[in-house]
């Protein structure tokens, strides 16, 4: 795809996050300080002097008692497994303390999450069982810290709203594991807000903090820990598991191949370069050549998972210069149909799978972003390259018809594709050759065009005669002395083969119907980060 190239100041865009991040943390520091002081007062009265007979149900855990010292043999309960079945039952639970609230002089609510599941704990003043310093230390743990609850699983008569399990815990221990720091840079519940509650929180008259993309990336950690987040990443697992299935259950085996090569793998000047070992090389733009040489070597059908490098500079919502590349390479017959017939079957299936297996994780993304779930057909709808050129014509949209599409023209098409056919997933084929990469056989008919196909998942039918494939790639400006055994492996009798690849990141970004492929990389590459 034709990237875009439009590069915001880099200065400009560090000054608007730190004014953005300074904003959030004075407000945050008021929210800590109002928070504070009301646990002060939620225990103030209690009397807390002398020794306390309980002491030993609560304090922090010695850090010598945290080193794999001894087996207990404690049995911990997973929060996601708490329901009413367990009602009555002493539970021991490990999560994190998301909230604390005092209420009263006797009294405090902890909600603990673990996972993106979270509970309700209730410390109650009570003889034996719960002092008033218990209390008191309870209410001073800060947000975010590791804890350790033991107490009796208690169903109340109304619905709890603030927490996904709905039975409580009355807590008669309590021990903090490891603490957070007590003002964190980001709060995880402003990270959690969509923008459709904090609009609304505006039109009321309150103002609630609104984190920004690049304070959350600057934070990633703490925003890996909002409900959607944890729901994109356990459904983006699901997507490599699905992927990695199908294609066993078709005899597909799965290789590795090697990151650092001699030359570029997808021809133009888009390739991070290095030394190595006094000899120029480059990070790999794709598995393609290996996968290809794989099939020279008669596994017939193979697939991989891994990381692919790209130097673009496209500033875009949906470019990366690091991402997880799914790619598939197989021999065909007669037709590169049959590379699409399993790019048909493969997506369908995982798609269904998804929507059936990911029910939660889906409602937690869609609750801070919300989306309307991906239509696409039984059959994956497949239109030619210059029957796309049509639509868009006819709808005012001039493209040349030789050249790539761009960023908007894609959105355009998707969206009269969606209106004509009711599908958002579908395959576009016998692309213009110039815009293909050197690999790519050109059509049978026209050699303006090639057997090729795109839209979210990028492939084609590959040139498997030596010859063919030295001129392209010279045509294409590869030297091609740094791909010469690539070009070798073709000379000692090649199958005709097909493949396609696509961004593990966009098939999510996809499916979730998401704004920014930076939500779906846990750790985004892109021009201008290069860390956490």
């Amino acid at each position: 795809m034709e990237p875009e190239q439009q590069q915001p100041s880099q200065e400009t865009s560090k000054k608007a996050a730190k004014k953005e991040a300074a904003k959030a943390e004075k407000l945050r520091r008021k929210q800590e300080a109002a928070a504070a002081s009301a646990a002060a007062s939620g225990v103030a009265g209690v009397s807390i002097d002398g020794p306390d007979p309980l002491a030993a149900n609560y304090g922090d855990i010695p850090i010598k008692d945290l080193q794999s010292k001894e087996i207990s043999g404690r049995v911990w309960t997973t929060i996601s497994s708490l329901t009413d079945e367990l009602k009555n039952q002493t539970v021991l639970i490990r999560g994190r303390a998301q909230t604390i609230r005092a209420v009263g002089k006797k009294m405090a609510f902890l909600t603990v999450r673990e996972k993106g599941y979270t509970v309700q704990c209730v410390l109650t003043v009570a003889p034996d069982h719960v002092s008033a310093q218990m209390v008191k230390y309870a209410t001073a743990i800060s947000k975010e810290s590791f804890v350790d609850i033991e107490g009796a699983v208690t169903v109340p008569p109304e619905a709890i709203k603030g927490a996904s399990q709905q039975v409580e815990i009355q807590v008669r221990k309590i021990h903090c594991v490891n603490r957070a720091a007590p003002v964190l840079p980001i709060n995880v519940e402003d990270a959690a807000r969509s923008d459709v509650e904090i609009e609304k929180a505006l039109e009321a008259g309150e103002q609630l903090v609104r984190v920004n993309q690049d304070t959350r990336l600057n934070y990633r950690i703490l925003d890996m820990r909002t409900p959607a987040n944890q729901g994109i990443f356990r459904l983006e697992c699901q997507v490599l598991n699905l992927f990695r299935q199908f294609l066993l259950n078709e005899d597909f085996i799965e290789i590795q191949t090697p990151k650092l090569i001699a030359g570029s793998s997808e021809g133009g000047a888009a390739v991070f370069k290095l030394e190595y070992k006094k000899q120029p090389a480059c990070l790999a733009q794709s598995p393609q050549l290996h996968k290809q040489m794989a099939i020279c070597g008669d596994f017939g059908r193979v697939f991989l998972v891994g990381p692919v490098f790209r130097a673009e500079d496209s500033y875009t919502h949906r470019h990366l210069c690091e991402f997880v590349g799914l790619d598939v390479e197989m021999e065909i017959k007669e037709h590169y149909s049959e590379v699409m017939d399993i790019v048909d079957r493969l997506f369908v299936e995982m798609f269904d799978k998804l929507n059936e297996r990911c029910k939660k994780e889906l409602e937690a993304i869609g609750k801070q972003y919300p989306f309307q779930p991906l239509k696409y057909l039984r059959n994956t709808l497949r239109l030619t390259f210059e029957e796309g050129v049509q639509m868009l014509k006819d709808a005012g949209v001039e493209v040349d018809p030789l050249g790539d599409l761009n960023t908007e023209s894609e959105r355009i098409l998707g969206k009269l594709v969606l209106e004509k056919y009711g599908t958002e997933f579908y395959i576009l084929y016998r692309y213009p050759l110039a815009v293909r990469p050197f690999y790519t056989m050109p059509c049978p008919d026209n050699e303006a065009y090639s057997n090729s196909f795109d839209e979210i998942i990028s492939g084609a039918q590959r040139v498997h005669v030596p010859e063919l494939l030295e001129s392209r790639a010279k045509e294409c400006g590869i030297d091609v002395k740094t791909i010469s055994t690539y070009i070798d492996s073709f000379r000692y009798g090649a199958p005709l083969h097909g493949g396609f690849g696509v961004g593990l990141e966009r098939v999510v970004m996809l499916f979730c119907a998401l704004d920014n492929v930076r939500k779906t990389s846990l750790f985004p590459r892109d021009p201008r980060r290069l860390e956490p």
